[in-house]
């Protein structure tokens, strides 16, 4: 039997139950990817995903940046956790967040401008974050439009917001994130059977049941409430299209595996604490991604203004960031600069975890882009200047990596809009005000 045959034969293996489409799929072969395992057979290209990773209380200027610009041959004693990996990231210094004035709120400022393209004028925000506009673009066809977690047990710590101020809080337990991807309602993408789950069937019926009813509401109220309504309704709607989602048999992918259950564990802003719980937080959103769960996440690894400790030591990263003085003789702030060597360390492992899943003819993290950004430049006097910023990943072939870009002064959105236009966003310019770009960083972009 051909291939061609053989995707015909699987394409009929389908029929009707309660209403609701049911598919019988075939296990994974290898003819389900083209012949040199670039794109599925049909064609269509292997899923691209999005990360962003956060680390709080920035890093010291001139101990992280790379010595020139272009290729990376040797990385700031900061970022040596790196260097084994530096072949696969791109570091941006010399970037900034420009605030035009408008007052800085410590430890959101940075990290909030950076990820709306604004600068917010309260401590609250009017726009959705780079992950949600993303999510819009290449997170509506998977189960899950995004997955948050967090390596400090904080649910709190997360910094994706969508439209209105409305923040997706993060999964602090990785038994938890366990059993939200691979509990009950996980439909094995290889699997030869499908079942559409008898719960997910009634939560449909019941979101049809109310299309009547929201609609003639919008159609009573005035025109205030129904701006109000269509933004709820929109989130409804994403609900119901994820519901549809898992009534489909998904296709099936070579590099999805489930793993064992990660079972109960610590979870805290103690050092060694947190860099397991990042261990093992990658390795599940690892299976998600590779499972096409999701294709955006959301990774905290210290929030802004880090809690971050050493074990016995009631000092935390943010009380060394604002009380130990800067070493006349080093010319840095040494415990300071060990949280901050430690965090980077933890964003290896990230970037090793995904890259350590094959997926055609590459790895997973070939196939993402992850943008990983901080709060702050120099945190003893909280500048937002020369804000580290990096990214990881070849985004399906569209990023070059292994590449050091000095921004002299640019707004650090420059990397948003390129990130975006590297996942096929057809987005020409992102910002307001000086944060406002059009300039994609070119000499990243393949």
């Amino acid at each position: 039997m051909s291939r061609k045959e053989l995707l015909t034969r699987r394409g009929m293996l389908q029929g009707m139950l309660a209403g609701s489409a049911v598919y019988v799929g075939l296990p994974f072969l290898e003819c389900f990817l083209n012949n040199s395992g670039t794109a599925l057979a049909n064609g269509m290209p292997l899923p691209t995903r999005f990360g962003t990773w956060f680390w709080g209380l920035g890093l010291h200027s001139g101990r992280w940046e790379p010595q020139k610009a272009g290729k990376i041959e040797q990385l700031g004693p900061e970022l040596a956790g790196l260097e084994r990996v530096k072949d696969k990231i791109n570091v941006y210094s010399m970037m900034k967040v420009h605030t035009d004035g408008r007052p800085v709120f410590v430890h959101f400022t940075g990290n909030m401008s950076q990820l709306t393209g604004t600068v917010p004028k309260t401590n609250t925000l009017a726009l959705p974050t780079i992950d949600a506009l993303v999510a819009d673009a290449i997170g509506t066809s998977t189960r899950f439009r995004s997955l948050e977690v967090t390596a400090t047990g904080n649910a709190k710590a997360s910094y994706s917001f969508k439209a209105g101020n409305v923040q997706q809080t993060s999964e602090a337990s990785p038994a938890q994130v366990y059993a939200r991807l691979f509990g009950p309602e996980f439909r094995d993408p290889n699997s030869a059977t499908f079942t559409p789950d008898p719960k997910v069937m009634a939560e449909q019926s019941v979101l049809s049941a109310i299309t009547d009813q929201r609609l003639g509401l919008t159609r009573q109220v005035g025109a205030a409430d129904r701006a109000r309504l269509d933004e709820y309704f929109t989130s409804l709607r994403q609900v119901e299209q994820q519901v549809e989602l898992q009534l489909q048999k998904p296709a099936p992918l070579e590099a999805c595996s489930v793993p064992p259950p990660p079972g109960e564990m610590p979870v805290g802003t103690e050092i060694e604490t947190a860099m397991h719980t990042n261990k093992i937080m990658a390795g599940l959103l690892a299976h998600a991604l590779a499972c096409d769960q999701t294709r955006v996440f959301n990774m905290v690894f210290s929030e802004a203004g880090s809690a971050l400790r050493r074990p016995g030591n009631p000092m935390t990263h943010h009380i060394y960031s604002h009380e130990e003085s800067v070493d006349e003789q080093l010319g840095y702030q040494p415990n300071v600069s060990w949280f901050s060597t430690r965090s980077m360390e933890a964003f290896a492992t990230v970037i090793e975890t995904l890259d350590g899943v094959k997926e055609g003819d590459g790895t997973l993290l070939d196939h993402t882009l992850l943008l990983a950004s901080t709060d702050t430049g120099f945190a003893k006097v909280h500048s937002l200047e020369n804000m580290p910023v990096l990214t990881a990943g070849r985004a399906g072939g569209r990023m070059k990596t292994g590449i050091h870009v000095i921004g002299r002064g640019d707004p650090t959105t420059r990397v948003g809009l390129t990130a975006m236009q590297a996942l096929g966003m057809s987005l020409s310019s992102w910002g307001t005000g000086s944060m406002q770009t059009s300039k994609t960083i070119g000499e990243v972009l393949v």
